[in-house]
This record gives C-alpha cells, structure tokens and sequence, in this order.
C-alpha cells in the first residue's frame, strides 16, 4: 500500500521487510514506527541532532549488527557514542565489546573510552 495523501506513516501497512537495499521496503527493525527505506534515510539526513541520535540507536538495538552499517558508519557511531549510547538498552554491552574488540586489533582507528 502506498502513503495516501496524508496518511502518516505510522497508519501503514506495508509488511515489514529484511529487503534493506530496496528504498520502498519498511526494514523489519522499524515495527514500531513503520516507514520506508528511503524515509530513514532522508530523517537520518535531514533530522535534529537528537532525532538523528535516536534513530541510529534504534537502529543499533534493533537491527543485525551487520545490518546496521548500511545506515551508518563505525566512525559515526564511535564518534557519538556518548548520546548513542543513552539509547541502546541491553545491546549496548554488545556494541561496547565490539567497539573495544576492535580498537584493540587495529581495526579501528578511533578514541574509545576503556
């Protein structure tokens, strides 16, 4: 089904989707606040600081981890990692060990907190 008119997004229902490369899709990850593919992205480009804050967390506490780099960066998320943080619930002890795990490699080249 196609937004009609102004019909909010959140009315929708389009099923949700893992088909994360088609911009028409709702990403599975979205089921509480349905909308495209393409309207994540415009909203991570376009939003507030603090809105943009709160879809990539959501993203990352949602999503796949490997899923979340098709709407971000490592560096990104490093870099805001302060703000981001505040938004991941219980996946935020795995992004930690990931970030950490990382650094500690090499793999990463960024500050992060020890």
């Amino acid at each position: 089904m196609v937004n009609q008119g102004n019909q909010p997004s959140s009315e929708r229902s389009e099923p949700l989707s893992s088909a994360l490369d088609d911009p028409a899709s709702v990403p599975y990850f979205l089921w509480d606040e349905p909308m495209t593919v393409a309207e994540l992205r415009d909203r991570l480009r376009q939003s507030s600081d603090p809105e943009r804050t709160r879809l990539l967390g959501k993203i990352l506490r949602e999503a796949r981890d490997t899923e979340a780099w098709i709407f971000t960066t490592p560096e990104s998320v490093a870099q805001n990692w302060s703000a981001l943080s505040l938004h991941l619930g219980r996946r935020r002890a795995f992004w930690e060990f990931l970030f950490k795990s990382w650094v500690s490699q090499g793999r990463l080249k960024v500050d992060w907190p020890q």
